[in-house]
């Protein structure tokens, strides 16, 4: 009874939520696409004539000489910059009082992230801790960025998190065990570049992590009942592409093509759950990468078809049609079967792309303080197609143990 009050008050919030998110002032990027689109995007940011610029990346990318065309183009145009480069998954609140030790050392007044969504969310991170003068851990949550951040652009590497279009960037506390969004609308860059070309060298295993992060994106959105006519289309263009090509950027990383509509499609489901949100994947997932340091598209890809198994009774319609739009099932097939086709189809992609259907290293004694965290997090958040208590949310997260007969 009393889940059932609770459910009906998160419904009232939810819709309460949706119209204030109507109201908000999204101020989305001005976006550069194609292949080498990022020497236009570098060009516009030395139109801004910023006092230098903080370079965000990670080693891995230095190393394979992915920012060297990028600082090349930095000096050719003039930009000062400082590269920071000690980024890494799931950045941490150490790390980014480091980067913004580096941005006052260089003396610059705008960033530039290069790299996935790691990057991209450190960078928005630093921008907000110079800007705020504060640590970030403190202004984890909704709408507490008060004074915006400083200028951030973004070439994203990899097609998965759309980091450069959304709201949201995460802060990691290892110490804790925990990871904390900060979301506001303050926290969109300025600008960005959809460079397929930076993309062709990314491995497999990274191809297909990211694509289905962006798959989940896409998927959450369209199932969120805070979901709009706009959402509802990008997610569906975006599922679509996801379908078709990244398969093909998983078997081939030099298809220019497939990267290019990759990162559009994981853009379009950046901006669709920008608005939308996600839900109970994406809340559980993050936990599993604060608990057991688990890459965040792998653990979406894992959780994906347990969580949609749940939501399929309250959410057959919609999954029915993403389906069907996808061409995953037959005009004919009825609710049911067009969903099942869904979740059939999700568990053949993580198949035929090596990601496991459990998480190894998941401890069943672990389990209740996981489902706490992921309820918390979804609770005032994600406006879910069917609710979760503690009991139900652990016996889901049980199904993902390598020996499901353990409790």
């Amino acid at each position: 009874m009393l889940f059932a009050l609770e459910k009906i008050a998160f419904r009232l919030y939810m819709a309460g939520f949706k119209l204030a998110t109507a109201l908000l002032p999204f101020r989305w990027p001005q976006v550069f696409r194609g292949a080498n689109s990022s020497h236009a995007l570098l060009a516009h940011i030395a139109a801004q004539q910023h006092s230098g610029l903080l370079l965000v990346s990670d080693t891995a990318l230095s190393k394979l000489g992915v920012l060297a065309p990028i600082q090349a183009e930095l000096e050719r145009l003039h930009i000062p910059y400082q590269l920071f480069d000690h980024i890494t998954p799931d950045p941490t609140n150490a790390q980014i009082e480091a980067g913004y030790q580096a941005l006052l050392a260089a003396n610059a007044s705008a960033l530039l992230a290069v790299g996935g969504g790691s990057v991209m969310d450190a960078a928005k991170l630093i921008g907000a801790r110079a800007k705020n003068n504060k640590p970030v851990l403190h202004m984890s949550g909704l709408l507490r960025v008060w004074r915006g951040m400083l200028p951030v652009y973004a070439i994203p590497t990899t097609a998965g998190t759309g980091s450069e279009v959304t709201i949201a960037a995460v802060v990691s506390d290892p110490v804790n065990k925990r990871k904390l969004p900060l979301i506001d609308v303050r926290l969109l860059p300025k600008a960005a570049a959809l460079d397929a070309s930076l993309m062709t060298g990314l491995p497999p295993a990274i191809t297909a992590s990211t694509g289905m992060d962006a798959l989940t994106h896409a998927i959450e959105a369209f199932l969120s009942k805070n979901a709009t006519r706009a959402t509802d289309q990008q997610a569906l263009a975006a599922a679509k592409a996801i379908f078709r090509y990244l398969p093909r950027a998983y078997k081939s990383g030099s298809d220019l093509e497939a990267r290019q509509q990759m990162a559009e499609a994981a853009h379009l489901a950046g901006k669709a759950f920008t608005v939308a949100g996600v839900g109970y994947i994406h809340a559980i997932a993050h936990q599993l990468g604060a608990y057991y340091h688990l890459p965040h598209g792998l653990a979406n890809a894992i959780v994906m078809p347990t969580v949609l198994q749940f939501s399929e009774p309250k959410a057959r319609r919609k999954m029915a049609l993403l389906a069907k739009h996808c061409q995953l099932a037959d005009a004919e097939a009825t609710e049911q079967q067009a969903a099942h086709a869904l979740i059939a189809a999700i568990r053949t992609l993580n198949q035929d792309f090596d990601i496991p259907c459990r998480v190894e290293t998941l401890q069943p004694a672990d389990i209740p303080a996981i489902a706490k965290a992921a309820l918390k997090e979804a609770r005032f958040t994600y406006a879910v197609p069917r609710y979760l208590n503690q009991q139900g949310a652990e016996q889901l997260i049980r199904q993902l143990l390598p020996d499901v007969t353990a409790a």
